[in-house]
């Protein structure tokens, strides 16, 4: 067994079928959140790749790993699985590129569906030119070091969310979540019809008939009834 610091645990299995993150793909990063009590979400990161790339969905593939060093973010690379999304805890220090063009090569070569880096990455206008997802807390241009500690599918947190292997990463044009493997199924439930609300409400603008009821009610809570 290998000491803590250098472990790479086993993949989570995998109770969330490909045809659920086909349908998550489909879903606006913002309506999973709203159905997700506007409570969980990485925050400070951008998508930094190009906007024809479309939303990214897929099973996370987690790392954490010293601040500045990427030498267990190319060995998870190497073990990753069609599909899969690799995040990445560096801690937000954005002195040293944790990945570039190469590793991105690589991995988009390997089927992996993206990345979400809470660190830097170089090689910007490559990313912003193609259609791998990089999220990343930001750019920088020195490069990292690979001398580790780092660790593979053990917990991480990335932008203040917690993320398990294993889980469902959705991101698009406003940013990036994780939704427990466990709760997949009931959040993309809820947001498919958070999805239909909306597209009933759109309907109704476009005719001159929506009302904010709420609206009133909640400034007469607030003030008593006086106007």
């Amino acid at each position: 067994m290998s000491p803590i610091g250098y472990r790479v645990l086993p993949a989570a299995a995998q109770p969330v079928s490909s045809q659920m993150l086909q349908a998550f793909a489909t879903v606006g990063v913002a309506q999973i959140s709203d159905c997700m009590g506007r409570l969980y979400g990485v925050r400070g990161l951008r998508p930094l790749h190009a906007a024809h790339a479309g939303r990214l969905a897929g099973l996370a593939r987690t790392v954490k790993t010293r601040p500045g060093d990427n030498l267990m973010i190319h060995k998870a690379i190497s073990l990753a699985q069609p599909g899969e999304v690799l995040v990445v805890d560096g801690a937000g220090e954005l002195a040293n590129a944790l990945v570039g063009e190469l590793m991105a090569m690589d991995a988009e070569r390997r089927g992996m569906a993206g990345f979400v880096i809470d660190g830097a990455v170089r090689d910007a206008d490559v990313f912003a030119q193609g259609a791998f997802p990089c999220f990343a807390r930001g750019v920088a241009h020195l490069g990292p070091y690979k001398d580790g500690p780092g660790e593979i599918n053990v917990p991480v947190c990335v932008g203040g969310q917690v993320v398990c292997a294993g889980d469902v990463i959705v991101g698009d044009a406003d940013g990036v979540l994780a939704i427990p493997a466990a709760q997949a199924e009931q959040v993309l439930a809820a947001a498919m019809r958070k999805e239909a609300d909306e597209a009933a409400i759109k309907d109704k603008i476009r005719a001159g008939t929506y009302a904010k009821p709420w609206m009133d009610q909640a400034i007469a809570a607030k003030t008593g009834g006086a106007q």
